[in-house]
């Protein structure tokens, strides 16, 4: 027979000799002649409260013995063990229902019986029937605090108080109607303590609106193994949790950082290790009007004290939205009002929590723990992926795993190809930002962008520091000399069209990575703070890796700090110093354009670790860009690229004017000549302004071929 099996007997026996023996005692008094008399004596000397004196015989009482239930004369407790003589089991078995309600709860043995009756009426039904005959009214079939008063040795009126446990644990319910007195109102005993009493250990249903179990201890697998960094961070919970065990005030444990999958698992793993199963609270749906939170603060309580169970709540959703501060006071009172095992997920640390409160730092593993992980799932034949993963994304231990899992699926051998295994990562870590920024997909290549070499060989050097920033700063030890700038940030200035955007595109396409344009309508707001809230978001969603940030027109968020005059002036100085901290923090790749340079405030000159001027194309750039604008599938006649060299045009517009060009040889259903191209041209200066020299736009006509 299993333990569980064997603890239900045990429970099962337990409780069916206390309702016998309920039932017995009613009987008793219903085929009494006299109702029991009851003295009340107050105040007496030394003594505080109400006593009662009962001048009637001791009450019976049953116990279960191996050789059957017998009645036993004296005492008023119902039996809850079996008797001693009986030979331990083998395996320890957990006491009964009964008993572990009346000890961890604390109830006196009148309190104790009060709940029994209750009980019983909903377990035997003779008891309705009996408490009629013994209360002498046939519409009073059911428990009240004066049957109980009468029934049971040693009552004690302290039972009614609502600071006792029957009414301060909801263990009965009274149904106390009009005027009517409390010592004569129907008494029921709570759902979800006569389910207890049974052995069901569920939670009780009027807090699962409010929770949603988390995974079950078993799906925490037990071959995940945190990394060191992370199972430090375990050991100390567990160690303080196990220390505070027996103390009256529950500490809280607050989990601090931005990824939350990784406290998650954390949390998984100290359950697990108490063996107790985790509950989530979201935080939006915790209860606000003070009754509602503090029945659902001691319904939680009471589950705490009876189940193996504890408390996750979540608090990142509040935080992201900018609702934190209404919620302090409220997951404060809660806090210490449960007095149960609590761990709180924030990104900062919540004040007004209980005393002795334990607070840690749970980040993602570190580079060289992800690269272990991604060993330890790819297998021996991973090659060099996990150490261009682990370098170029900062990733939790489920992400990892999902990744590998999915690629080998979707593979045909048992060692995932690498470009599977990366665009599974972009795709996990790509953050809903369209509120904030657009996705750009990148098309550009190397040979797309035409500058002069100097400025060329330093986009070659951002995307070789980006590639190469894991070996410099883990492998050749530059992190241990620096606290603070791991990511690269570089400015691309020069006039509008001279290909600052485009030069970010190769660089995502070159290092495979998301290219975001950050919207500055969408994340400069008139509100004081929401422009800073909105800034994290997009540095926070970046620093996983996947994404490089594009602020264009950059001199509108990154301009200089003025002198404050008034109350406009400080807030908006207060935006740039957030930036100037989160460009330095950042860890990722940034790029600002600006046709602006002077605009910008000195100190982000300082930051930046490349500036990249984009001059305007001279005759020998604009005819390299002429050749390379028209893709080879465009059917072209005659073109004359140093004859189109002449135009005084940036990149930008000269890619216009092939575009244009290209339109209207479609819809004439022939080639691209000069004539189009320069038709195109003239309507481009037209829009620019710029005076047009007509000599420069003729072309001797030719015969125009249908493409």
């Amino acid at each position: 027979m299993s333990d569980m099996a064997s603890w239900q007997e045990e429970n099962t026996r337990a409780l069916s000799a206390a309702i016998g023996w309920v039932r017995t005692l009613l009987q008793r008094h219903a085929e009494s002649d006299e109702p029991p008399e009851v003295d009340v004596e107050r105040d007496k000397p030394g003594e505080r409260g109400i006593w009662f004196r009962r001048r009637r015989k001791p009450q019976p009482y049953f116990e279960a013995s191996p050789a059957g239930t017998r009645l036993i004369t004296g005492g008023g407790a119902p039996p809850l063990l079996a008797p001693a003589a009986q030979p331990p089991p083998a395996v320890a078995i957990p006491p009964a229902a009964l008993v572990t309600l009346r000890e961890r709860l604390g109830l006196m043995p009148f309190e104790l019986n009060i709940l029994l009756l209750c009980a019983a009426m909903e377990l035997d039904t003779a008891i309705a029937a009996l408490c009629a005959r013994v209360q002498r009214e046939p519409d009073r079939a059911f428990p009240t605090f004066a049957l109980a008063l009468s029934l049971f040795d040693e009552p004690a009126w302290e039972a009614l108080s609502p600071e006792r446990p029957l009414r301060y644990w909801h263990l009965i319910e009274i149904n106390q109607q009009g005027g009517q007195p409390l010592t004569t109102s129907r008494l029921r005993a709570d759902e979800w303590i006569v389910h207890y009493l049974k052995g069901l250990t569920c939670l009780d249903d009027r807090l699962m609106p409010y929770l949603t179990p988390l995974a079950p201890l078993a799906a925490v697998a037990a071959d995940i193994e945190l990394p060191p960094s992370q199972a430090d961070v375990a050991g100390q919970i567990i160690g303080h949790l196990l220390t505070a065990d027996h103390d009256e005030t529950r500490p809280a444990i607050q989990l601090l950082g931005p990824d939350a999958a990784s406290k998650r698992l954390v949390s998984g793993v100290v359950c697990r290790a108490l063996e107790v199963q985790p509950y989530r609270l979201q935080l939006s749906v915790l209860p606000g009007a003070p009754a509602d939170l503090e029945t659902f603060a001691r319904l939680w309580r009471r589950a705490a004290l009876l189940l193996p169970v504890a408390l996750y709540v979540e608090t990142d959703a509040a935080e992201h939205q900018g609702e934190r501060a209404p919620h302090v006071a409220t997951v404060s009172r809660f806090l210490s009002r449960a007095n149960a095992p609590v761990i709180v997920e924030a990104r900062e640390p919540w004040s007004g929590l209980p005393e002795r409160s334990l607070s840690v730092d749970v980040a993602k593993p570190t580079t060289a723990e992800q690269k272990a992980a991604w060993e330890t799932a790819l297998g021996p034949n991973a090659g060099e992926s996990p150490a261009l993963l682990a370098g170029q994304f900062s990733l939790n231990l489920g992400t990892i795993r999902e990744v590998a899992a999915d690629a080998r699926v979707a593979g045909e051998s048992a060692a995932p190809d690498h470009d599977r295994l990366w665009d599974g990562v972009l795709a996990r870590t790509r953050p809903p930002l369209e509120t904030l920024a657009e996705r750009i997909v990148s098309k550009a290549i190397w040979d797309d962008i035409v500058l002069p070499d100097t400025e060329t060989a330093l986009l070659h050097q951002i995307a070789d520091q980006v590639a190469q920033r894991n070996r410099v700063y883990q492998d050749w030890g530059f992190e241990r000399k620096m606290s603070r700038g791991f990511g690269v940030n570089a400015l691309f200035a020069g006039e509008s069209g001279t290909g600052k955007t485009l030069a970010a595109e190769v660089l995502a396409k070159h290092l495979r990575l998301d290219l975001y344009r950050i919207d500055l309508s969408a994340v400069v707001s008139k509100y004081i703070g929401e422009t800073e809230k909105n800034l994290r978001r997009l540095f926070d969603a970046a620093e996983a890796g996947g994404m490089i940030l594009f602020f264009d027109e950059a001199d509108a968020l990154f301009g200089r700090r003025s002198e404050v005059k008034d109350s406009h002036d400080r807030y908006a100085n207060i935006e740039v110093n957030y930036l100037l901290q989160r460009m330095e923090s950042f860890g990722g790749l940034a790029i600002l354009a600006s046709n602006m340079k002077s605009a910008l405030d000195a100190a982000f000159l300082r930051r930046l670790r490349f500036v990249v001027n984009f001059p305007f194309p001279g005759a020998a750039e604009r005819k390299a860009i002429w050749e390379r604008v028209f893709p080879p599938q465009t059917p072209t006649s005659d073109l004359n690229f140093d004859r189109l060299a002449r135009l005084n045009l940036a990149g930008g517009q000269i890619a216009l004017i092939a575009l244009n060009a290209a339109f209207v040889a479609a819809q004439a259903k022939s080639e691209v000549t000069m004539p189009l191209i320069f038709d195109a041209a003239r309507s481009e200066f037209r829009k620019i302004e710029q005076p047009i020299h007509e000599p420069d736009f003729r072309w001797p006509s030719a015969p125009v071929r249908v493409a």
